[in-house]
């Protein structure tokens, strides 16, 4: 919850929610599970601020934002999944893209780049959709039967706050249904000739709306027969990336930020045109803030494994016992020792695209202890910001001075130290790193009908920040960086089709 005069953060609360992974490549979550955490979030919010002695009828305005791509679908009678959420890194999805790819002539990847922005991958929500009609028959009965709705979670989230199956509503806005590859970023509707590529009923999908505009209203949570904010109109909705674009008030052609969470993302801002890439990036809508408020576009590098790594080397590997004891270890040592990491799990997205990749680590001697190891991990998170950045400069022609950045990882100072020494420009960090969160909630509270939160820069208040400077010369930066570029030519074409992951879901 945040104060709309100020920006500032009043009060939150946040619940992991799992990740499952029932076979290799594939990564499920549990829209029940993720639907409930919002339930618990906004309760426990609501209880500390009484106990900040906050009235909570000055809650004016709810706000959504998510983690883009991953795909739900449900069933409007129940009210309930009919299958776990498909989460946006997962590949299962890889044979489906293949097939998808035979019907493409000349088998391009980037048949659709100007009508959406995307190559054909497995990041986007259509491809998983498309699995799941293949491969679920309770979601091809349903569709059927007319009783299916798709989404990705913003949209589950809204027709189950508004109503669910007793009047929900089903819509989305501009920056999720950007990401489906379903969508026209030029017309802003949906594409009648991309639907019949994907053989996807258009009967199913929500209803498309700008990022600021009244959705429908809270109604009582049936989970904790209580209704703290019944009646506040759910008013924003944008996905998570672009809410923190918004956020770190990256209102102007130009700004960019990059956001270090499971993966990592950066954002540059094009203003009202939409700029395609010569570099492997990838065009995205970046907000519409109204009905009748023009759309603004951005060009974006995405990077499948960031904080996932970190994860990784805790959970998988089990050298350490949390995120911020991998930052110790790797402080420790302040050097790879010549280890590079490249953490392509799920292959490799911007500025590659190669689904074939496979995370290595090479340049592994006697020497090497889980410390470099540790090293090596965030060294690759900056290392695959620079390949974007890079990217970005040659699209946009003017090169960044500085990166603003926000998200968890943030909080890890060898890592942003490092970001700023392998860019060899300053990295500045926002106090509160919640910048998604804030994006959300000016969208939210700038709607019409609610008008409580200005996005004038000149009202918007200054953010307090940190900066990082490089502190090694350019030199060393570089040979670092062709170190890694080397490494992640060996992690290609390690995967080919046809392998365990083609299975049927039970």
């Amino acid at each position: 919850v945040f104060n709309a005069e100020t920006a500032e953060l009043l009060s939150h609360h946040q619940v992991e929610i799992k990740q499952e992974f029932p076979k290799e490549g594939w990564v499920e979550q549990d829209p029940m599970e993720i639907l409930n955490s919002v339930y618990e979030c906004v309760e426990k919010t609501c209880e500390k601020m009484q106990e900040l002695n906050i009235d909570i009828a000055n809650i004016r305005a709810i706000g959504v934002t998510n983690q883009r791509e991953t795909t739900v679908v449900w069933d409007k009678t129940t009210g309930e999944p009919l299958y776990n959420a498909i989460v946006w890194l997962d590949l299962r999805t890889q044979s489906t893209v293949e097939r998808l790819l035979k019907r493409v002539p000349g088998k391009n990847k980037t048949f659709s780049k100007f009508k959406t922005g995307l190559p054909l991958s497995t990041y986007f929500s259509a491809v998983k959709l498309r699995w799941l009609l293949d491969n679920v028959e309770e979601i091809k009965k349903a569709v059927e039967d007319g009783r299916a709705m798709f989404g990705t979670i913003d949209s589950w989230l809204i027709w189950s706050l508004t109503g669910g199956k007793n009047g929900g509503i089903h819509c989305t806005d501009v920056t999720n249904a950007s990401r489906t590859m379903l969508f026209n970023i030029h017309s802003l509707e949906w594409d009648v000739e991309l639907c019949k590529f994907f053989e996807i009923p258009m009967e199913i999908l929500p209803n498309v709306r700008s990022s600021s505009e009244i959705y429908g209203v809270m109604v009582c949570f049936p989970v904790f027969e209580s209704g703290a904010l019944t009646g506040v109109p759910i008013s924003g909705c944008l996905g998570d990336q672009h809410a923190a674009l918004v956020g770190q008030m990256c209102f102007q052609d130009g700004q960019a930020k990059n956001t270090y969470g499971t993966g990592c993302f950066l954002l540059c801002n094009t203003g009202q045109k939409s700029v395609f890439s010569q570099h492997g990036l990838i065009t995205t809508i970046a907000y519409k803030m109204g009905r009748d408020k023009p759309v603004f576009y951005a060009l974006e590098g995405s990077v499948a494994i960031a904080g996932a790594v970190v994860r990784w080397l805790r959970d998988n590997l089990g050298i350490a016992q949390s995120s911020q004891e991998v930052e110790k270890l790797a402080a420790d040592v302040g050097t790879s020792y010549g280890c590079y990491f490249v953490p392509a799990f799920s292959g490799l997205y911007a500025p590659y695209w190669e689904p074939s990749a496979r995370g290595i680590i090479c340049g592994l001697t006697q020497f090497t202890n889980k410390n470099h190891i540790a090293f090596a991990a965030l060294e690759a998170v900056c290392f695959q910001t620079r390949e974007i950045l890079d990217a970005m400069n040659k699209d946009c022609g003017i090169p960044l001075s500085q990166l603003q950045v926000d998200g968890g990882m943030t909080n890890n100072k060898i890592l942003m130290q490092l970001q700023s020494d392998i860019l060899c420009i300053p990295v500045v960090k926002p106090s509160m790193s919640e910048t998604t969160a804030l994006g959300a909630a000016m969208a939210a509270g700038a709607a019409e009908g609610v008008e409580v939160w200005s996005l004038n820069p000149g009202d918007l208040s200054a953010v307090t920040c940190e900066r990082f400077e490089p502190q090694i010369n350019p030199e060393e930066s570089e040979y670092r960086y062709a170190r890694w570029k080397k490494a992640v030519m060996k992690s290609m074409g390690w995967e080919t089709g046809g392998g365990p992951s083609n299975g049927k879901a039970k």
